[in-house]
């Protein structure tokens, strides 16, 4: 397998702004957009900035580079076969996640200081939790999606990574100019528990005691439908997936330089039905509401972001990398992704889910908890998997 591609495109980036790496979905101007797929390698440079780019701009950031991906985003491994696959800085012989890989291994390798990355059923909050970073998924229609290669349109957002919650809050700053964390922590956190998945119990152990150790109040939220709402996200982004490369798979030559994968999956997602995307759509919408409900009286919810450790490559291929984080995109609510101690090399990651533009909220517990469980230092524990 080929490795060791953080960037697709390294820029010379020059001045004393802060360093960012961004995603090769978003365009840059003078800087083709490949989306991580040999079919777009060719692709003539964007002539303008994605407007996502214009807080960065204005700031003075130091754009480093385009980062690889998962192929045309449509991956949660991080494995990437044309451009070769980002290496995990805390275990190399193990998957980045994706499928903003790229972006995470160069936040958690030190390689940018910020980063940005799409997530459409968990691109961002994976690779976070994978890299031992800190990731936060904004709400759907926050943030601009023009001049970014589209995976499914009804549920992609772009949003920020780093190594720390301040370092979040600093890059959503720049996609959103005048943002800042202007509220306080939240009091009670609802816990949930989706019924019918497999999670390490290192993994739940290692979210319960963060939590406690913060000293949130903690109430356990019952919230039925998690496995309905994951697979009716998978109807809709297969649905969209099929929209948005519709260029890709018109053109025979560019089909056939897909990934075997990726081709494999469009291929798939074709036999999505009108009839089978409807009543997704009408899901979504109970789902939406099914989701706002629970945390009618938290305010955020509290889950594992992945819920096992990152696989090793030769093991990259698996179900279940975004089974705890697809149905917030279905209700397109914001989501914050920070490690926590497992006692062991490998940290877990904390989900902290909100209501719509509750990223402020978000953003002040994660910084309570990462506070509390004292930093990225905390998170491993050397010799340990």
């Amino acid at each position: 397998m080929n490795a060791g591609a953080t960037f697709i495109t390294r820029m010379p980036g020059s001045g004393d702004g802060v360093r960012l790496a961004v995603k090769d979905l978003i365009d840059v101007a003078g800087v083709p957009t490949a989306a991580g797929s040999r079919a777009l390698a060719a692709t003539a440079a964007a002539e303008l900035d994605a407007p996502c780019l214009a807080g960065a701009r204005a700031a003075g950031a130091r754009i480093v580079g385009k980062t690889n991906l998962s192929e045309l985003a449509y991956g949660a491994s991080g494995v990437n076969e044309y451009f070769g696959t980002p290496v995990n800085p805390l275990d190399p012989g193990r998957v980045p996640g994706g499928s903003s890989s790229g972006s995470a291994v160069a936040v958690a390798g030190g390689e940018a200081d910020l980063a940005y990355g799409s997530d459409t059923g968990g691109s961002i909050r994976v690779p976070a939790a994978f890299c031992g970073i800190t990731g936060l998924k904004t709400t759907h229609g926050r943030i601009p999606l023009a001049g970014v290669w589209p995976l499914a349109p009804s549920m992609d957002t772009i949003g920020p990574m780093a190594r720390d919650v301040a370092g979040v809050a600093a890059g959503l700053a720049l996609l959103e100019p005048g943002f800042s964390v202007d509220v306080t922590a939240a009091a009670r956190v609802g816990r949930i528990r989706p019924a019918g998945f497999d999670v390490d119990p290192v993994i739940d152990a290692a979210v319960d005691a963060a939590l406690a150790r913060c000293g949130v109040e903690v109430v356990d939220v019952e919230l039925p439908g998690w496995d309905l709402a994951s697979r009716t996200s998978d109807v809709i982004i297969d649905a969209e997936a099929v929209a948005s490369n519709r260029v890709l798979l018109a053109d025979p030559a560019r089909r056939d330089l897909l990934g075997p994968r990726v081709r494999a999956s469009l291929a798939e997602a074709r036999a999505v039905t009108l009839e089978r995307l409807l009543q997704a759509r009408a899901e979504q919408e109970r789902w939406r509401a099914t989701m706002a409900a629970a945390m009618h009286e938290t305010g955020l919810l509290a889950l594992p972001t992945v819920p096992f450790f990152p696989p090793r490559l030769d093991a990259a291929i698996r179900p279940g990398y975004l089974a705890l984080t697809r149905p917030v995109n279905l209700a397109g609510f914001p989501a914050l992704a920070l490690p926590v101690p497992a006692g062991r090399r490998l940290p877990a990651s904390l989900q902290l889910i909100g209501g719509p533009n509750a990223e402020a909220l978000l953003l002040a517990t994660g910084a309570m908890i990462e506070a509390a469980v004292g930093g990225l230092a905390a998170h491993t524990v050397p010799g340990r998997s």
